[in-house]
């Protein structure tokens, strides 16, 4: 058995080495789900000018597609690309159908229509999955533990760590070197400019929603395995990939990266020092931040 991890001594908690990096690793399993949450939102909110209320709900959408898709074929990998797939294309028939009519207009009726799409999707869900939470398992390559002297190594949390990492390169390189990359970040910027130049911009936005619906997706698969999978697991989520989102800057993607893994450490070390308030320094760690940076870590000049 490995050495406690901590221990009392005249009455003052000390922390072992163990310890601290076991709970920096689970600050990076946490923070890349906040990563990957964030990330999405930041695109949508940077692209569109939308805040996506609905996102935890793509969130959740993702975690019960992977559940059907285990359940179905019962792969883990083939059900974490089905699970991005599936609600990807929900999430491009959402702003096809009913989002674009709004761009345009005054910003509320956006937020108002996400908002709703946020309440009607869990009712949906309930009525075909019921109330009762379901299950997904760990794949087997990726149960238990590793042991390196007494501290131990999570095989999935390093898993989602090194997904995360893979992502946001994938996700640097797919804005820097493709076409369609430099399209959405030219889109960002001046959405006139494009559409001047003869591009579908109307296309852009599409394809730009449909990757951050798919990265909300990516992140609830991935979690699935380490929560209960409920109808309303996104509504707390929303609430925190805002914070992420805030505290990196509205619309950039370094900053939503930064962000996450900011608040995943936050997170896991007050978790473990002061379990009560691990809710809490969600939001002092934010209005710290505002209080340092009023525009967040890479807050942009005139992005309000």
């Amino acid at each position: 058995m490995p050495a406690p991890s901590y221990f009392e001594k005249e009455g003052v908690m000390e922390l072992s080495w163990e310890i601290i990096l076991m709970q920096v690793i689970m600050g990076l399993a946490l923070g890349a789900i906040y990563v990957l949450l964030a990330s999405g939102l930041s695109i949508i909110f940077g692209l569109l000018d939308v805040l996506n209320f609905a996102h935890g709900t793509f969130y959740m959408l993702g975690a019960y597609a992977m559940f059907t898709a285990i359940s179905l074929c019962g792969n883990f990998w083939v059900g974490l690309v089905a699970a991005v797939v599936i609600v990807s294309l929900i999430g491009a028939l959402f702003e096809m159908t009913l989002l674009k009519r709004l761009y345009g207009t005054d910003q509320i009726y956006p937020l108002l229509l996400c908002f709703g799409l946020g309440i009607f999707i869990p009712d949906i869900v309930k009525m075909i999955f019921g109330l009762i939470g379901k299950v997904v398992d760990y794949p087997s390559m990726l149960q238990g533990a590793s042991f390196v002297g007494n501290l131990i190594l999570p095989k999935y949390r390093i898993f989602l760590v090194v997904l995360m990492a893979l992502v946001l390169l994938a996700l640097y390189l797919f804005m820097k070197k493709t076409s369609i990359g430099m399209i959405i970040r030219a889109a960002t910027r001046d959405r006139l400019m494009v559409n001047c130049l003869g591009i579908n911009v109307s296309r852009v936005w599409t394809v730009g929603f449909m990757l951050g619906i798919g990265l909300a997706a990516l992140a609830g698969a991935v979690a699935a395995p380490m929560v209960q999978t409920i109808p309303n697991m996104g509504d707390e989520m929303t609430v925190e990939a805002f914070v992420v989102v805030v505290i990196g800057g509205l619309g950039s993607l370094g900053g939503a990266a930064l962000g996450g893994l900011i608040l995943g450490q936050v997170v896991s070390f007050v978790s473990l020092l002061a379990p009560d308030w691990s809710n809490v320094s969600i939001f002092l760690t934010m209005a710290l931040i505002l209080v340092l940076r009023p525009r967040g870590l890479f807050g942009e000049e005139g992005r309000d």
